[in-house]
């Protein structure tokens, strides 16, 4: 089973993907960023404190919007030879697709029992009910406490706490302490992540230096933490599912799923980037009697997007793993993963 053969497979079941995500270099003006960005705390400091301890709702869109976006400027300076005004930071597909999340009704209440995420009710709110948000906690609080472990934003007058959700309580962490204890794994490969970035600041002979680093080594770090992210928290949320209509609930793992493809080529998560890849994810939450690809809401291109995901869900579950496995074999050298970065971008520009 040579590379190319490998190649040629997954991207064909990629390619209604990144085929169709072109259009997404339309993208303009504030749709560029997640909604309620100019809203959210600039840095750790704007969250109130009490008890000398910054206090941070993870259960709130705004909070967790601040969370990415004092992420996303304490590392800005590391980025400066990647794109003007951060859009080279390889932080923002966190906060994007939070953002698409938040847009689409899927950090809301699927069971319908309380009004939270919902515009009548709470509409900031984020539900311990709802599999996308819990999935979320772990690929932003916990990247966040292992910046802050790492000192990312350098030494700080108060402690962090990070208030709990109103049920579900003991399947997260709310300070580094608590993280580490619970999740040391996950916890030291976020750390290792912005421990890489910080080491770069010895190397730099002046501000405008910080890049000096490899980009390759930062992704390669940074989505190590992401799929580690993912699978601690997949099993753990699975009965969350439970809430969501099949259509939806397949979608949610076929999206996991897609992740670890993604990842094995070190794929590019800055602002242009991610924009493009995602313009043409879901624009709702799929519903019971949505049939794929025949959505009559959703355009040719949504429905692609939707067979694209679940195709390589199923081919990778009918080889036990196997077209994962192999497809990060070929990926594990720098020459491998330009070739498959350089597959999905043909595709994206032809």
């Amino acid at each position: 089973f040579g590379i190319r053969a490998l190649l040629v497979v997954t991207v064909i079941t990629l390619s209604p993907v990144t085929a169709v995500a072109q259009s997404g270099n339309d993208v303009t003006g504030e749709d560029v960023y997640p909604p309620l960005w100019d809203l959210a705390p600039e840095n750790l400091l704007d969250f109130p404190v009490k008890d000398n301890k910054i206090v941070i709702s993870a259960w709130n869109y705004q909070d967790r919007l601040g969370v990415y976006k004092s992420l996303l400027n304490a590392s800005a300076k590391y980025f400066v030879a990647f794109g003007p005004q951060n859009s080279g930071n390889i932080l923002w597909g966190l906060p994007l697709q939070h953002g698409w999340q938040f847009r689409t009704g899927r950090l809301a209440d699927p069971s319908g029992v309380t009004s939270c995420g919902y515009e009548n009710g709470e509409l900031l709110c984020l539900s311990a009910r709802s599999w996308w948000s819990c999935m979320n906690y772990y690929l932003a609080i916990i990247p966040f406490l292992g910046a802050v472990e790492a000192g990312l934003f350098g030494q700080l007058p108060y402690e962090i706490e990070i208030l709990p959700p109103e049920e579900q309580k003991y399947d997260f962490c709310y300070s580094i302490k608590d993280c580490w204890t619970r999740m040391p794994k996950l916890m030291d490969d976020w750390k290792a992540f912005f421990e890489y970035l910080l080491s770069t600041e010895h190397k730099a002979v002046s501000s405008a230096s910080f890049s000096s680093f490899k980009l390759d080594d930062a992704l390669g770090l940074m989505w190590k933490a992401h799929t580690t992210s993912i699978a601690y928290a997949l099993p753990k949320f699975q009965e969350s599912l439970k809430y969501l209509s099949d259509p939806e609930a397949n979608f949610g793992e076929d999206w996991a799923n897609a992740v670890d493809f993604i990842a094995a080529t070190h794929f590019t998560t800055d602002l242009p980037t991610t924009n493009n890849f995602q313009a043409f994810l879901p624009p709702r939450m799929l519903i019971k009697g949505d049939v794929i690809p025949f959505i009559s809401d959703f355009s040719p291109e949504q429905n692609k997007v939707l067979v694209t995901l679940g195709t390589l869900h199923k081919a990778n579950k009918l080889t036990g793993g196997l077209l994962l496995k192999l497809w990060q074999k070929y990926m594990s050298t720098e020459a491998g993963r330009k070739i498959g970065r350089k597959l999905i971008e043909s595709l994206v520009s032809s």
